[in-house]
């Protein structure tokens, strides 16, 4: 590989990850109901989602609160929990898909609501469900070039306009089997908040180092999985062979500079049951070192590997090497190493 495929960083550490959970659990058994008359009338069966996904519920915030709140709690929790001042953050990266409106960015209502300096550089970093990834990527190359001291990477995500959205049309006397199958995906997502902070290993040594990692990109596929803001149209079948392509090339080309096969936590993004096996399965690597949320949180997007992550913190130990793995619609995915 050439170019920046491959990346080391030198000098910075995982200072702290947090997550808030929405409160309110919505059961695949509800969406089934809801959809009712239209499986049998369409020759499907309900269930798909807890069967075939592996996802029994997911999350929904309360009408009076956003994700944008949940990422702004998750950044508040992550900057008492490192005991850094938030006056020191000089990067706030927001890397959510949910999105209010078109302008201005999230990332400014979250940072106003947390009181960061106007010297705070401050901006969405949009990829699908690789975005919390890449904004930890931006985050480590700046903290190593001097630039910044701290850096905030937050996401929120928010599933329920979506998701009220899709099961109004499939339950619709007009909904066929092909609409079940290409929205499908929608309702597999769950909503959440997630936040990271970052700082400078040198001077935090009770952090957790970033080594680096591998990126790689199957762009040809753009077209497998596009979402809206009340959809989400995937080919679930074509986009599962495409990301196992991509996850393959990625994992042969990076061992010639990372040893990965024997991690001890793969924190892979949390799509589906299939997805996650077959993840495993084609990579080679141990099902059991890979912890679990997308069963009752869903697919939280870029949201999700932070979640994971902070939901296993508690049981990693000093030394142990932690991958997380992230792969975004368009198709883009990268692995980033963590010594813990």
């Amino acid at each position: 590989m050439t170019g920046n495929a491959t990346f080391r960083h030198s000098d910075t550490a995982v200072l702290s990850v947090t997550a808030v959970d929405a409160p309110i659990v919505k059961t695949s058994a509800e969406f089934d109901e809801v959809i009712g008359d239209s499986y049998p009338r369409n020759g499907l069966r309900p269930g798909m989602l807890a069967k075939l996904a592996g996802i029994s519920e997911r999350r929904w915030w309360p009408e009076d609160q956003s994700f944008v709140d949940g990422a702004v709690q998750a950044a508040q929790e992550a900057l008492a929990e490192a005991g850094v001042d938030a006056s020191r953050v000089g990067l706030l990266v927001n890397t959510s898909v949910s999105r209010e409106h078109l302008e201005p960015s999230i990332a400014v209502s979250v940072h106003h609501d947390l009181g960061l300096p106007s010297a705070c550089l401050n901006f969405d970093l949009t990829n699908a469900c690789l975005g919390f990834v890449n904004g930890m990527q931006l985050a480590a190359t700046m903290i190593d070039a001097g630039q910044i001291d701290y850096a905030l990477v937050v996401c929120g995500e928010g599933s329920r306009i979506p998701q009220e959205r899709t099961l109004e049309r499939l339950s619709g006397p007009d909904a066929t089997a092909e609409d079940i199958v290409s929205q499908f995906a929608t309702l597999t997502l769950g909503s959440g908040a997630a936040a990271m902070l970052l700082g400078r290993a040198s001077e935090h040594p009770e952090g957790h180092r970033v080594v680096g990692g591998v990126t790689r990109a199957a762009t040809e596929h753009h077209e497998l999985c596009v979402g809206d803001f009340t959809e989400m149209r995937t080919d679930a079948q074509g986009l599962l062979v495409a990301g196992m392509g991509l996850a393959g090339e990625l994992w042969r080309d990076a061992a010639q500079e990372f040893d990965w096969q024997e991690m001890d936590r793969y924190i892979v993004h949390q799509v589906s049951q299939v997805h996650t096996s077959k993840t495993a399965e084609a990579l080679g690597i141990d099902l059991a070192r890979i912890p679990l949320t997308f069963p009752t949180y869903g697919n939280v997007g870029p949201a999700a590997v932070a979640i994971t992550l902070a939901k296993e913190a508690d049981a990693l130990e000093r030394g142990d090497r932690v991958l997380m793995m992230g792969i975004g619609s368009g198709l883009n995915m990268t692995c980033l190493e963590i010594d813990w």
